[in-house]
């Protein structure tokens, strides 16, 4: 899959753009603040119903305007076309797949998958377990489409649970059956396609680091029990706090080296290594398990980089022979080779060139 055609309007500083793109590489080039980003967050908009900047997608609507739109034309394999749209406006995202509704926003990445490697990439590593869940799911999910139906039912139990623990906590205890058995579900995905990637994770963490860091799943309670058992194991504390702490709504991908957390132990760049890494093993896990490669966006790829870790990083993301978009400061980068397109941005204005 690639993104062949993108529409934006009233997204950050650009107002209004109409790209065409090629399956290959497209370098995006442009001042700093210019808008280059911007249109990096609208392709992943595409995919995901939210940005890889901010978790308040209502941010991104350009001051002034009531909404935002963005629409896509997917090519597929089998050169048929499908359109995306998304619209976001007071009441919400509202999205359509080929013009019909989509039932939820993860049927976005089914549509169209699409990753980013940004310079904030190494919080996958500094910061708590919010993101590397998200990073966890969006490979499970395309492995096995059922996941996100029995991660939506396990939701919706959780927060019919956590409403009861604040108004009757007698009532909690209801919902402990569903919740059990759909997040053990839950679990065992993670943890079968978590061990399906390790291969994958061991040679680009090697590549791109030279470092034995290991990932450990956690998966939201203690190994010794299962969920029904913790689940009333932790009632008393959850009717004192009026939350469910037991599930695997609190899972985690602890990243450890030498047995500490990395974090504490690598420096900002060598985090960035290790997250760019995480994100690449899922890639190339996805394309060898499912055969779908996709579109992945790098902005500005060299920041916070030496030479050599760079080339590292340049040879592991021509391995993927997927669709590149690069943004960068100059017209003449050619660190992934020269582009089939090209676009310079500036005040929020995109022109081909």
């Amino acid at each position: 899959m690639s993104l062949a055609e993108l529409s934006i309007s009233n997204l950050r500083s650009i107002e209004h753009a109409q790209l065409e793109l090629p399956p290959g590489l497209t370098l995006i080039w442009g001042g700093n603040g210019s808008g280059k980003t911007s249109l990096l967050e609208a392709m992943f908009l595409l995919g995901r119903g939210r940005s890889f900047r901010t978790r308040n997608t209502e941010r991104l609507i350009t001051r002034g305007k009531d909404h935002l739109r963005v629409v896509g034309r997917i090519h597929t394999q089998s050169d048929a076309n499908t359109v995306i749209g998304l619209e976001l406006a007071g009441e919400g995202i509202i999205a359509r797949i080929g013009g019909r509704p989509a039932g939820s926003l993860a049927e976005l990445s089914q549509a169209f998958p699409v990753q980013a490697i940004e310079p904030g990439v190494h919080r996958l590593v500094e910061e708590g377990g919010y993101g590397r869940r998200r990073w966890m799911d969006w490979a499970v999910f395309h492995v096995e489409p059922r996941f996100v139906d029995t991660w939506v039912r396990y939701t919706r139990a959780l927060k019919q649970r956590n409403a009861a623990l604040k108004t009757d906590p007698t009532e909690a205890s209801i919902w402990d059956g569903e919740l059990a058995r759909l997040g053990e579900a839950i679990a065992e995905s993670r943890r079968r396609i978590l061990g399906q990637l390790e291969p994958y994770w061991q040679d680009a963490v090697a590549a791109l680091s030279g470092l034995p860091v290991e990932l450990h799943y956690l998966r939201g309670w203690s190994q010794e029990h299962s969920l029904a058992e913790a689940l009333i194991a932790s009632r008393a504390r959850d009717e004192a706090r009026h939350l469910t702490h037991a599930g695997p709504h609190r899972a985690d991908v602890a990243v450890r080296l030498y047995g500490r957390p990395a974090r504490e132990v690598l420096s900002r760049g060598q985090q960035k290594l290790v997250a760019v890494a995480m994100t690449l093993a899922e890639l190339r896990f996805l394309q060898a398990t499912t055969e779908t490669t996709p579109t992945l966006l790098l902005d500005d790829p060299a920041a916070e980089l030496d030479g050599e870790h760079l080339e590292r990083f340049i040879a592991q993301v021509s391995q993927l022979k997927s669709q590149l978009v690069v943004t960068s400061l100059h017209a003449e980068s050619r660190l992934f080779g020269a582009p089939a397109r090209a676009f310079h941005v500036e005040h929020g204005r995109v022109q081909p060139v």
